[in-house]
């Protein structure tokens, strides 16, 4: 299994009606040559408040070897060769991308039983949440010990403990040919429930706890230069984190 220490964020703008297109044909195409190529995919969303939005998170072991990976895969690999042209009408935009790495230095690992193999179309009942959070300056000691000690907390006993905490990654993209969002200072975190319920139950327990309400959201925002942003995903049939 590749050990991952960067991960792209990628969200796509398809073309109306395009998405479910897109979907079978990356879970049917262009999940294994990527990972023989030395990356990670690590999951592959629909986002259930765009019918047009497709996210996906890949991960790779540096940024020596991301660059490595994406040449091997769109520069000399087959498989883009042959699905480019299917993939590429689908989408308007696929510029939106976030270049991450773990909040606290050591690999990122996330839970799970595995990817299902090719032919799986039924997608799990289970849902994910990214929470982004924008600062003004770059993410410090401080903000993510703020959130380890007084955020994390309160959303483990809502019923939400994130699986991962992501920040910034600050290196310079090393493969330009595919861009990415530079001059960011995001943090982030996932977080995985059973079912839309679960999540529902979450929202609400949240909302009721007063001291998140009355003092740590507060100063949640007050550390950031916008609301957080919440991506509502399902997993795709065959996404490795579901």
């Amino acid at each position: 299994m590749t050990i991952v220490n960067v991960v792209e964020l990628r969200q796509y703008t398809l073309h109306p009606g395009k998405r479910d297109e897109l979907i079978e044909l990356f879970d049917r195409e262009l999940v294994e040559p990527q990972e023989s190529a030395g990356m990670a995919v690590l999951g592959q969303f629909r986002d259930e408040d765009d019918p047009d939005r497709f996210v996906w998170l890949r991960g790779f072991p540096s940024m020596a070897a991301r660059r490595e990976s994406l040449t091997a895969f769109y520069l000399h690999g087959d498989a883009w060769k042959a699905n480019r042209s299917a993939a590429n009408a689908t989408m308007k935009d696929s510029s939106d991308v976030l270049l991450l790495r773990p909040s606290r230095p050591g690999p990122l690992v996330l839970p799970g039983a595995g990817r299902p193999p090719i032919g799986v179309i039924t997608p799990p009942g289970s849902r994910v949440t990214i929470t982004l959070c924008h600062l003004g300056a770059a993410v410090d000691e401080d903000f993510v010990r703020f959130f380890e000690e007084k955020v994390h907390p309160v959303l483990a006993a809502t019923g939400a403990p994130p699986i991962a905490c992501l920040r910034t990654e600050r290196a310079a993209n090393t493969f330009p040919a595919l861009p990415v969002r530079t001059g960011e200072n995001t943090f982030l975190w996932l977080t995985v429930f059973a079912d839309a319920a679960h999540r529902e139950e979450h929202r609400r327990r949240l909302a009721e706890s007063p001291g998140w309400r009355a003092g740590i959201l507060p100063e949640l925002h007050g550390r950031l230069s916008a609301p957080p942003r919440h991506l509502r995903l399902t997993p795709t049939a065959r996404s490795r984190l579901r």
